[in-house]
């Protein structure tokens, strides 16, 4: 019985909108005349940005790693007590946070009525549940594991919710201290430095080199602060718009990957999640081949992922998966090495899964010292602008007082 989303009319003449489960359209009408509402839209629940759909009453059919990790783990319990696909997933759908969420799993119980597999009925979705989230569904349904393949899924994405989140708390203090930092340095050049040193102007004498250039700094910040805001604006939109583009996207993202200190955080990143996916997929029964190409999507630099699918081209022609990571040199050595161990011992996905919470410790290890060190490096930035606007103040006035000595 497939599920409509409908857009009504209550009693008071407010607007409700929800999902219903009927036989058609027409049959969710009535319903909702039984109710004594107005119909005024009903279409079947789709994922689809230019259908009328889910996409027209929620805005998106995407789910965060939070709500995603969270309904993985609700439906390996439920599954794991006994309960049939259907029957857990009409249970998530009634303990969702909110609406859409409820949309999308009464849409997905409505293609496993009619006969789907739920890895099928998933691809009606695929912002909410991506390439690697169906492929390890579906490997857990044809193992006949499906509830231990997603205990694992939810562990999998518990732990990278929680590292995302981690770095995102730990980098609110830099930012703050960044923005208060340029908010302080723009108000002193444009309104302190200005008055500090009008009366200095008109004296015949000649004022210090440091003050010239903070007087013409603060010049420039005063008349044309304006237009340096309006070509930032305009280089930034710019630049979102040419990154739409994939050969200039992979450009960009060649020359991060090479970068000093953040292409090894990049570097670092997109190992974990590949070691991590290969990991899960692997336990999941999946072909290393096939698991390679899946895991490739959750890379997030281009240039790393081109180096990942070669690797799958190289690993089906029957060649080393460590000797086709090295040969991209952007893969950690210690990754290289685990994998190369677990390939000759024969427990491959044992050592991902260690390669890859050894990275995630190593990515965690390295933000959080770059994050430590970013804060304190913007606090000597700040006063060491405050005190070279300070000696420029200081500087004529010191002339002044030595003329007068004199």
């Amino acid at each position: 019985m497939p599920a409509f989303e409908y857009r009504s009319l209550d009693h008071r003449g407010k607007i409700k909108k929800g999902t219903l489960e009927a036989d058609s359209a027409r049959q969710v009408r009535q319903q909702l005349r039984d109710k004594g509402w107005v119909p005024i839209e009903v279409n079947e629940a789709q994922d689809s940005s230019s259908s009328a759909g889910l996409g027209r009453f929620s805005g998106s059919g995407k789910l965060n790693g939070a709500e995603q990790a969270l309904l993985t783990r609700q439906l390996a319990t439920l599954l794991k007590s006994g309960l049939p696909v259907e029957q857990a997933l009409s249970a998530v759908a009634k303990q969702a946070a909110n609406d859409r969420i409820e949309r999308i799993i009464l849409a997905v119980r409505a293609k496993v009525r009619e006969g789907f597999s739920l890895a099928h009925s998933f691809e009606s979705f695929p912002r909410a549940f991506p390439e690697m989230y169906r492929a390890t569904v579906a490997a857990g349904e044809q193992s006949g594991h499906l509830e231990q393949v997603l205990e694992q899924l939810a562990d999998y994405l518990e732990t990278r919710h929680d590292t995302g989140r981690s770095v995102a708390q730990a980098m609110i203090y830099p930012a703050f201290i960044m923005v208060f930092a340029t908010i302080v340095i723009m108000l002193m050049m444009t309104f302190v430095v200005p008055k500090l040193v009008a009366v200095f102007e008109g004296r015949e004498q000649t004022l210090p080199l440091l003050t010239r250039i903070v007087m013409a700094l603060s010049d420039f910040a005063r008349d044309w602060g304006w237009l340096l805001c309006l070509l930032i604006v305009v280089a930034v939109v710019a630049f979102m718009r040419a990154m739409r583009d994939p050969a200039f996207r992979l450009r960009v993202h060649r020359r991060l990957v090479t970068m000093p200190m953040v292409g090894t955080m990049l570097r670092a990143a997109d190992s974990a999640r590949l070691a991590s996916t290969l990991g899960i997929l692997g336990r999941s029964g999946v072909p290393l081949v096939d698991a390679l190409f899946i895991a490739a999507q959750v890379v997030g630099n281009l240039e790393v992922r081109n180096a990942v699918k070669n690797a799958a081209a190289k690993v089906r022609e029957g060649g080393s998966l460590s000797r086709a990571l090295d040969a991209s040199g952007y893969f950690p050595p210690m990754l290289v090495q685990m994998i190369a161990s677990g390939e000759a011992s024969g427990e491959l996905d044992h050592m991902l899964t260690r390669a890859a919470d050894y990275q995630e410790r190593e990515l965690s290890s390295t933000v959080s010292t770059m994050v430590g060190l970013l804060g304190p490096i913007m606090l000597l930035f700040m006063a060491g602008v405050v005190v070279l606007i300070v000696l420029s103040v200081m500087l004529p006035i010191m002339q002044m007082n030595n003329l007068l000595a004199g």
